[in-house]
Order: C-alpha cells, then sequence, then structure tokens
C-alpha cells in the first residue's frame, strides 16, 4: 500500500513538472515571438492554440505596438472555436480601448456574428444531428445579434460589412417573426385564445413584411371569432383578403363562421 502511495506522489509531481514546463515554454519570448507563433496559428486554423498566445501576448504586454491587431484577432480565434461570449466581450474591449481604430467597425460586425451564431450554436446543442428550424433559434441571442448590426449601421453606414448585415438582419427579423406565430400556434392549441391573438397582432405591428403576416392574420382571425370578438376578427380578415387574396386560410376562417 506504501509503495502504491509512494508511487502515486512521484506521478502527480512528474505530472505537475510537465505542465509547469509547458505553460514556461513561453516565458522568455517577446511580443514579436508571441505575435508570429499566435498569427501563424490563426491563419493555419488552429484557433484554440492561436487563442492561447494571444492571451499570453494580451497579458504580457497590454500596451505593445501589437496590442490592437492581436486582441482584434483574439475575439475572431474565440469566434473561430465557438466561444461566442468570449469573441463579444474581446470586441467590447476592442471597441472601449481603440474608438478611432480604422478597424474598429469590423469589431462590431464580428460582435453581431459571434451573436448571430450563438443562437444557432444554443438549439443544434440540445437537437444534435437534426436539421433545425432557423426559427426555433435562441430568439434573445437573436435580438442581440440584430442589435449588434443595427449599431454598426447607424455608426458606421459606409463600412464594407453593412450589406451582409442588413442580409443578416432580414434573415433574423423573419425569424424572430416565425417564432412569434410559432408561439401563437401553441397557444391555439392550448386553447389560449387571447394569448394567441396577443402573439399574432404583436407580429402585425412589429414585424410587418415577413412571410409570417399572413400567417399571423388567420391567427388573429381564428382567435377573435372563437373568443367572439366579432369586430375584431372582421377586421383582420379584411386586412387578410385586402393583402392576400388567395390565401387558403380565408376560406378556414369563412368555415369557422358558418359554423
Amino acid at each position: 500500500m506504501r509503495n502504491l502511495v509512494f508511487f502515486l506522489v512521484i506521478f502527480l509531481l512528474s505530472s505537475c513538472s510537465y505542465f509547469e514546463e509547458k505553460e514556461d515554454e513561453t516565458k522568455d519570448w517577446d511580443a514579436d515571438r508571441l505575435y508570429s507563433e499566435a498569427k501563424g496559428n490563426l491563419d493555419a486554423g488552429f484557433y484554440s492554440d492561436a487563442v492561447d498566445y494571444y492571451q499570453r501576448l494580451e497579458s504580457r504586454y497590454p500596451f505593445g505596438e501589437h496590442a490592437q491587431q492581436s486582441l482584434l484577432d483574439l475575439a475572431y480565434g474565440y469566434f473561430k472555436s465557438e466561444e461566442h461570449d468570449a469573441s463579444i466581450a474581446a470586441c467590447n474591449r476592442f471597441i472601449k480601448l481603440y474608438p478611432q481604430n480604422i478597424h474598429v467597425d469590423y469589431a462590431y460586425y464580428l460582435k453581431g456574428l459571434a451573436s448571430f451564431n450563438k443562437g444557432k450554436a444554443s438549439v443544434q446543442r440540445f437537437i444534435p444531428n437534426e436539421i433545425v428550424d432557423e426559427s426555433q433559434r435562441d430568439t434573445g441571442a437573436s435580438q442581440e445579434a440584430f442589435q449588434y448590426f443595427s449599431e454598426l449601421i447607424k455608426k458606421f453606414p459606409n463600412s464594407e460589412y453593412v450589406d451582409d448585415a442588413e442580409q443578416r438582419m432580414r434573415h433574423l427579423r423573419n425569424n424572430l417573426a416565425s417564432n412569434e406565430v410559432f408561439v401563437a400556434t401553441y397557444y391555439m392549441r392550448r386553447g389560449a385564445f387571447l394569448a394567441a391573438a396577443n402573439r399574432a397582432r404583436y407580429v402585425i405591428e412589429n414585424y410587418n413584411r415577413t412571410p409570417v403576416v399572413p400567417e399571423a392574420l388567420v391567427i388573429m382571425a381564428r382567435a377573435y371569432r372563437i373568443l367572439e370578438m366579432e369586430d375584431l376578427a372582421r377586421d383582420a380578415i379584411r386586412v387578410l383578403k385586402l393583402n392576400y387574396p388567395n390565401h387558403p386560410g380565408i376560406y378556414e376562417i369563412e368555415d369557422l363562421e358558418i359554423k
């Protein structure tokens, strides 16, 4: 037993020495060497290693000549490593420290990308290996991404990243509207008709011109008709017929009216 304890102690001590040696590998490196190793790993796609070197560079030489670019690279490394919150935090540090940097627009854009991908990852984490409906992504992350992209466009309307940001915002807006309709449909199935009508009305008021608007109008009309709120039901049907005269939901609501 004593021999076993002895060997365990020796093993643990040797393991600690090994990891200490690994940690000390860069202790004598200057800023140029650290930056070169970090950038080389980033370009080669070894993002975890790149992040490690950039972290060391930032902690040892926070105000060196590579400080600005390395912080932006670190944010990108986090992003590629799917450490989305860390990427956003690094972007925020960059924006706060270097608001006049010529690449600060990219920091705003990268924040949006990190939130955009964070919403996807949170759904796929719980439903792996499945085709996930984009509208069921994390709406909090989607709203956050929308806000970050909006901030980019407002502050830097001539940025090269604006076109992509606008496309992603349209995509996010459609998904947020679809999520509201999904919730409204769930309420209809549960018999919570007033809650369903309110969620559908929210889509009409806040996400007009999205593809799910006619479906939201159908839910409103059905819910109000079931609740015997006939004036509101007729208003919803009128808007539906006026803007989407061939929508099949019109006949569904009229059948409900006959019954």
